[in-house]
């Protein structure tokens, strides 16, 4: 296959371990990483033009691109 490589020396990083504990231990920082996604494209939609659906008092309803809020990105100020 172009492009992929068959390698398996690429990465010399060790592999964590998946934790009966692992979710609630990283709580915060999957959180952050998940809002970031969600930030993302959000941004994305909004930038291309895109409306986005949302659930807004038990109903679904479509956003326009000009009505979508994107939160401010918090990794500049992290940094």
């Amino acid at each position: 296959m172009a492009g992929f490589s068959t390698n398996k020396n690429m990465s010399k990083q060790p592999k964590e371990t998946l934790t009966n504990d692992y979710f609630a231990t990283n709580a915060i920082e999957i959180g952050e990483v998940f809002q970031q996604a969600v930030n993302d494209a959000l941004r994305t939609h909004k930038r291309l033009g895109n409306p986005i659906a949302a659930w807004r008092d038990g109903k679904v309803v479509i956003i326009p691109p000009e009505d979508i809020i994107v939160p401010p990105d918090d990794r500049k100020r992290k940094n």
